[in-house]
Order: structure tokens, then sequence, then C-alpha cells
């Protein structure tokens, strides 16, 4: 949604990179800058005004200019500012004391509510709660229909007395005013703590749709009213979010449809000219892709700098705590990886959803963003089904993999013989590391990371410790000795950057630091 402005203002942050001291023109040409790529990306004008001026009254102050770094405090501070327009803090649901909570939902037709109220209804399921879905949407034709649809993928019941229009002439069958009050009574009577009540929409903004929302909000008196905007809207997210806050007072604001490729200037601009909070965010279709909005965390994203903590959430929420333990003693007993436990970990991953996503929340991504849009995801279902046309022997001993044995497993699986061949040869390289792992006691090329040796000695000391390679007498050769040596140590350390805004002083962030996607690509089984 945001690569276009996070390109311009990575593009407009390296011009400031090395620069011991900014002058009053550097400031001034940075946030003009910021101003284009805000307008560019759909920003309300009034947002981008006062945004750019908090920028440059802090850049031109003592903040920047007695700052080490100037340049890194520069994005320190669009930074916060970002984070102060998405919102500030982080805002969750407001629960009842006595009674269920109701959540009441408002947008235009077409904006998504009925797919996030089965969203919401799932997310809330997972923290614990029992969640009753309400159809209050008695005018689009089948639009009961598709709640109860989405209801039984959420694993929440729906309450829905009428069966709504059947066409666009059809009058509503019910008053959805009385219907939402009895949802909430049956509810109370079903001992449901969370009550999501899903309201109609229209193409735009009418008083007849403004009075049946005031009407229903007035009958169930909400805990929380969620204006749910599409996120690719434009400029008209203000007017229209104006004119619901002013018809019902929502209390919160949610962005659907966060993985369009619009460039997504609403959440930028809603929760800054309403006051209100972002609470939450859709990101894709699945009932899956819904997520607490986190405004320094959206802020990261847009300035390159990554969401290590949303990725570590999601491993968590995923990732299976027996099989991590198992391979953990595993590591510790220095047994061999074998492809049961490779197929295990690719199982693992396939849980936390999208790798696309997941590489999209590392720190630099925006550089790789074209290899990752050609990363193809069913190439983790190729390998799956290479490793599990193999024998259960040949799983843990795949050196007795012969020719005739690799053609058997390519027929197997649908592949070509050289897909089972480059992946047993990447597979044996990845032994090859954990082997080197296990028995150093610390991640290979890591320098200052000292282990045990499988001998029992220590680093630099004892008989079995390695001995040092002489470097050459000849200048030339020596210089290209020193730089392969570098090149390996940098290979095995991979390490992950800060974030490519922030800038590295020694050059331009290089994608091939990540080690992704290309060497995941390969490890894949890719060409």
């Amino acid at each position: 949604m945001f690569n276009s402005l996070s390109d311009r203002l990575t593009a407009t942050f390296k011009n400031l990179r090395g620069k011991g001291r900014l002058t009053e023109a550097d400031v001034d040409a940075t946030v003009r800058e910021i101003r284009r790529a805000l307008l560019d990306a759909d920003v309300a004008v009034p947002v981008v005004r006062e945004f750019t001026g908090q920028v440059r009254e802090r850049a031109l102050g003592s903040e920047v200019s007695g700052a080490l770094n100037p340049s890194q405090q520069i994005v320190k501070i669009v930074n916060e500012e970002l984070v102060e327009i998405l919102g500030g803090e982080t805002r969750r649901i407001r629960m009842a004391k006595t009674g269920p909570t109701v959540i009441m939902l408002a947008g235009l037709q077409g904006a998504g509510k009925t797919t996030l109220a089965g969203k919401l209804a799932k997310w809330m399921k997972a923290q614990g709660h029992s969640p009753l879905l309400v159809a209050c949407d008695l005018q689009r034709p089948n639009a009961v229909t598709q709640l109860q649809v989405v209801g039984q993928r959420a694993g929440a019941p729906v309450f829905a007395p009428h069966p709504g229009a059947t066409s666009e002439l059809a009058h509503p069958a019910g008053d959805p005013v009385a219907v939402a009050r009895a949802g909430v009574e049956e509810a109370r009577q079903k001992l449901h703590d969370v009550v999501i009540v899903d309201t109609a929409g229209r193409l735009g903004v009418d008083a007849d749709m403004m009075e049946q929302a005031r009407q229903i909000r007035r009958a169930i008196v909400p805990n929380e009213v969620l204006f749910v905007i599409d996120s690719m809207i434009g400029q008209d997210a203000v007017n229209t979010a104006t004119a619901f806050d002013e018809g019902v007072n929502f209390t919160g604001i949610v962005l659907s449809k966060l993985d369009g490729d619009a460039r997504g200037g609403a959440a930028l601009s809603v929760s800054s000219v309403t006051g209100k909070p972002v609470m939450f965010a859709s990101t894709g279709e699945s009932l899956d892709d819904f997520e607490l909005f986190h405004p320094d965390r959206m802020a990261s994203r847009i300035l390159d700098m990554g969401d290590v903590l949303s990725l570590i959430e999601q491993a968590e929420k995923s990732w299976d705590k027996d099989e991590a333990a198992r391979m953990a003693k595993k590591f510790a007993d220095q047994e061999d990886f074998t492809l049961d436990d490779f197929l295990a970990q690719m199982q693992q991953i396939r849980k936390m959803g999208s790798m696309k996503k997941m590489l999209m929340m590392m720190p630099g991504a925006q550089n790789i963003r074209q290899q990752l849009e050609q990363f193809d995801e069913r190439e983790i279902d190729r390998v799956e089904a290479i490793v599990r046309s193999m024998t259960p022997h040949e799983r843990v001993a795949p050196k007795i993999i012969n020719g005739s044995r690799r053609a058997r497993i390519a027929r197997g699986s649908g592949v070509h013989v050289s897909e089972v061949n480059g992946l047993l040869e990447r597979f044996a390289q990845a032994q090859k590391m954990m082997k080197k792992m296990a028995q150093g006691g610390g991640m290979p090329g890591m320098p200052g990371m000292p282990g045990m040796g499988a001998g029992g000695a220590r680093k630099g000391g004892g008989k079995n410790a390695p001995k040092k390679k002489a470097r050459s007498g000849n200048p030339a050769k020596a210089a290209q000795e020193l730089r392969d040596a570098e090149a390996r140590r940098a290979a095995g350390a991979k390490t992950v950057p800060t974030g490519a805004a922030f800038g590295q002083q020694s050059g331009d962030f290089d994608p091939s630091q990540l080690n992704l996607p290309k060497g995941f690509d390969k490890f894949m089984g890719g060409k």
C-alpha cells in the first residue's frame, strides 16, 4: 500500500547521508520532497501542511543542530510525526464492565464491512471471547446470506431473523433497528460477551443512511462504533470520514484493503482530521488477514525500517512449541539435521502465512521488493512434494539417493530431476552449516562468539585449535585473500541491517545482506 511513499521518502533521506551539518536550504529541500511524496500518496492537503510544518520547525531547531548525526535525527523526527498523525498510541477495544460488549460497524457500501465483521469475530474468538454477529444490513441483496457464510467460516453464530432484500428493487423485510436491539438481547440470553452489528452501507453519504445508523446507535448504545473505510478511496476519505463522524460519532477507524496497490493516503489523513484512532487494519482477503493497528510499527514500515515486532508476534502465534523444543534438543545433542526435520520446519513456516508479507516486514525490504514480487509462493509446495516423494530411509540418509532414485522422486513429485538435484545440494550445505553450529556452540561466521568445539577446546586454545593461515607475501595476492576472507565472513554473518531509511555510513544498503529472497528462492527450489 505505501510502496510509492516509502520509496520517495527513502530516496529523500539518502540525499542527507554523510552531511555533518544541515543548512536551512538542506532542510527546506528535504521538507519540499516530503511534501511532494505525501501529496502524491493522496494525503489530504491540510494534513500535509501541518505535518511538514512540524517537521521543518523541529529540523531547524536545536534538536537537529546539536545532534551527532543530523540526517538520522531528521529521520527520527519524521518517524515521530508519522506516528502522531497515525494516532499516536495503539488503541484497543474498550470492553463492557457488565453485559456484552457491543461493537457497531459503519461505512460506505463496498468498504468491506461484512467481511470485516467475520474477521473481527475470528480475532475476538482468538482472544478468548464468544462473539455473536448480528445482520442489520437488510437492504443490500444477499447481505444477510454473505454474513452467514462469513460467520460460519469464522466459527461465530449469526443472529439473522430476517433474510433481507433479495434484489435491488425489493423492499427490506424487517426493521434494522429492531433486529439490532433483538440481537443484543439474544447475546445476553445466550451468554455471548461480544456483539458485532453489521449495518447497511450506501454508494455515497446520504441522509436516510445516516439517520438509520443514528437510530441503531441510540437503540443498542454500543461500546465501540467502528468506521470501516476503504484505504484506496483517495482524497475523498476525509469528506466521508467527517460526514460519518458528524452523523454517528464513531469511536475508532478500521482500514480495509490495506494490501492494495493504491497510494494509501487515507490511512494518513482520516485519523489526523477526525482525531479518532485507527484501531484495526485488514490486509488481505483471508479471515486471518486482520491485525491490531500499531501506529509506531506502521510508521516504521513506511520508512522502510521494518516491523520485526509484528513478525515475532506472528511467529509466536503460529509456531509449534513442541516442535521447537524437539529441534532444540536435537540441536543440543548434535544429531544430524534430516529431510524430515526440514519438512517439519517448512510446515511451520507455512502456518505463518504468506512469505512475501513476512519478508516485507524485514528492514530494508523495499530495496528488494521487485525480487519479492517475483517470488513464487508455490515453491514451498514443490519442495514439500519432493521431500514427501522420498522413502523414510531416504529422508534420513539422503546420500543413498542415486540416479534411479532421483528419477523416481522427480516422477512422484511432478518436477524435473534437476530440481531434485538442486534441493539435495542445498540441503547438504544446510546440513553442514547446522553441524558446524552444533559443534561450535554458536552461529558460524559471527565474530566474538566463543563456543566449545567437539573436542572440548575453547576458541583460540588447545591442540585441536585450527591454525591461522599465513598471508601471502605477494601484496596483490594478500589483498585478494583479505577480500575473500571478508566476503566469507559477511556471508556467514547474514547481518540484517537496521533499516535503509536510517542509512549506513559505508554506503547504500546491499539487499544481498538479507540473503533474501534470492538465496531463499534458490533454497526453495527456484532456478
